[in-house]
Formats: C-alpha cells, structure tokens, sequence
C-alpha cells in the first residue's frame, strides 16, 4: 500500500531558499574505504552546519561490507564473518554496500530547505523513483517499509524487490549518510543479512531486470533528477 501522506508531499518543498550557492556534486573513482568515507562526510557535515562549506553529494562505491543501522538486530546478520561489519549511525537496520552499486551522501543543510524529517525521507524516494523512471523501470514507496521497489509478476503476483535503500542521520539538522541505488551488484552479497529486516522480499538491480547501463549513465540521470528535486548543483573536485 502506498503511503498517500508521503505521495502529497510537494518536491518543491526542498529547494533550498533563495539565494542559496548551489549543492556540490561530487563523484569519487574506485572503491572507497567505508571507514575513510563516514569520517569525510562526517566532517562535510560539520562544515555544513558551521556555513564553511556548501552542502555536497557525494557518489561513490564501496568494498564489499555490511553496515549495522541503529535498529539492527543480531538475528538478521546471517553471515558475520563474510565481509566485515560496521556499526552506522544512520537510521535503519542491516544492509549491504559493494561494487556495482551506487552510494550517494546527502549532505543537505535542511534548515534552508525544510526541517521535516518524514517529507526529507519522501523526497528521497521520490528522487530515485525519478531516476529508475528514466530507464523505463517503474518503482514505488511503500508505507510499511522505507526504500524503493520494483514489482515482479514474473515470480508471483504479489513478489516485490528492492532495488535502493535509504539510511539517513541528521545533525544540527544537517543530514548525511543517504541512499545506494543497486546497479549491478553481486546480489547473492545480500544472502548474508536480512536487509533492512525485510524477509518476505528480496533485492534486485537495474542489470537483474534486463537493463545494462553503465554508472556514468546511472549518474547522469542521478543528477538530473536530483536538480528536479533538491535544486541546482555544480561538479565540486
């Protein structure tokens, strides 16, 4: 069931007030080390927060990892000793971050934009829904479960799976951590958890659905309708 309160909620509702510099956009090549990158954007967010630097997304890949939200339970970290395991201060339970899929922080001063942390998480799932409508694949929200899903009538009349996740913190209401949008992962990585506690549904990947588009053009598209949502940005580094 569609959740209609986060379905109102205008998109507008986050552009930043007037006058405000535009978001940097910031994409890193490689895998990036995920204890390196929480610090980095940890202190982004201070910046943020302190007016010395404008807010930033930042896109990048990490090493195969599992990273433990602050409502993860011991029962649903299948496989410990698979890939190494990080406590994270975002919201959220177990989930997973590897090659092939798309990481982005979010490091948004709400403040400028609208300290609503329900209608934040809504223009999120609205800015993948954007993105994933580009290359022709339908995704919805729910109103049980945070994320975006895909339909499959192809495995049973009522099979969905998630093909992005959304885990955010907020910080004198600047937010970070963010969302990681599955492009073609290695999805048996994800047997080792129940990701994000859901166990009646499974993942999947715009490469599992028949799509093969490579990140550049996931990016592409990624920022296009981030603009859409969030406001202008520009190429930072």
């Amino acid at each position: 069931m569609v959740n209609a309160a986060r379905l109102a909620v205008s998109p507008a509702a986050f552009l930043p007030v007037p006058g405000s510099p535009p978001v940097a956009w910031r994409v890193s090549e490689g895998l990036v080390d995920y204890a390196e990158a929480v610090a980095r954007m940890e202190a982004r967010a201070a910046a943020i927060a302190a007016g010395s630097e404008p807010e930033c997304v930042w896109l990048l890949e990490h090493p195969p990892l599992y990273t433990a939200g602050t409502s993860a339970r011991v029962e649903d970290l299948v496989a410990p000793e698979r890939f190494p395991v990080f406590p994270s201060g975002r919201g959220g339970q177990y989930t997973y971050h590897g090659p092939g899929q798309r990481v982005a922080y979010v490091m948004l001063d709400l403040s400028r934009r609208r300290t609503d942390l329900r209608a934040y998480v809504a223009s999120l799932e609205t800015w993948l829904i954007a993105t994933l409508e580009a290359f022709n694949v339908r995704a919805e929200r729910r109103e049980d479960r945070v994320g975006v899903w895909v339909r499959r009538p192809e495995k049973g009349a009522t099979v969905e799976d998630k093909i992005a996740a959304i885990g955010i913190r907020v910080r004198r209401w600047v937010s970070f951590h963010g969302i990681s949008l599955n492009v073609e992962p290695d999805l048996t990585h994800f047997t080792g958890i129940v990701p994000c506690g859901v166990r009646e549904h499974g993942v999947t990947s715009l490469v599992d659905l028949g799509l093969l588009v490579s990140m550049p053009e996931v990016d592409m598209q990624l920022r296009a309708a981030f603009e859409a949502v969030f406001g202008e940005t520009v190429v930072e580094g």
